[in-house]
């Protein structure tokens, strides 16, 4: 059985700012993807995941909207402009910016349970 978390627990487990969509924390989510690349994301990640990314533009809220994200954790405390949040919250996505590297943060999800958005068995 596919364990989930919510996005409280992700920002717990990241020590994550909450940028916006505090009301979506209740949310879970069972698969994440660690992605710079819009393209990749598009092809290989799953609708309903969280997407952790260094990449702080509108077009990485425009990919998760078109993909049907849960939330993009923004790593190393980056920060997307004010444009970017408003994209955010139009679009109903949470924004997260945690301290900790793409590597790290996708480690520590990993080990609490969730998945990656492959078909390959762990």
């Amino acid at each position: 059985p596919e364990m989930g978390v919510t996005l409280a627990d992700v920002s717990a487990i990241l020590h994550a700012e909450v940028i916006c969509g505090v009301e979506r924390l209740h949310d879970s989510v069972y698969t994440a993807c660690g992605c710079d690349l819009m393209s990749d994301v598009l092809a290989f990640t799953r609708p309903g995941s969280l997407l952790l990314t260094g990449l702080t533009n509108s077009q990485v809220v425009r990919t998760a909207e078109i993909l049907d994200l849960k939330g993009i954790v923004f790593v190393r405390n980056k920060n997307p402009d004010a444009r970017t949040i408003a994209m955010a919250k139009d679009f109903g996505i949470p924004l997260l910016s945690s301290p900790y590297a793409l590597y790290e943060s996708c480690g520590l999800l990993f080990a609490q349970g969730l998945r990656g958005c492959t078909n390959v068995e762990t």
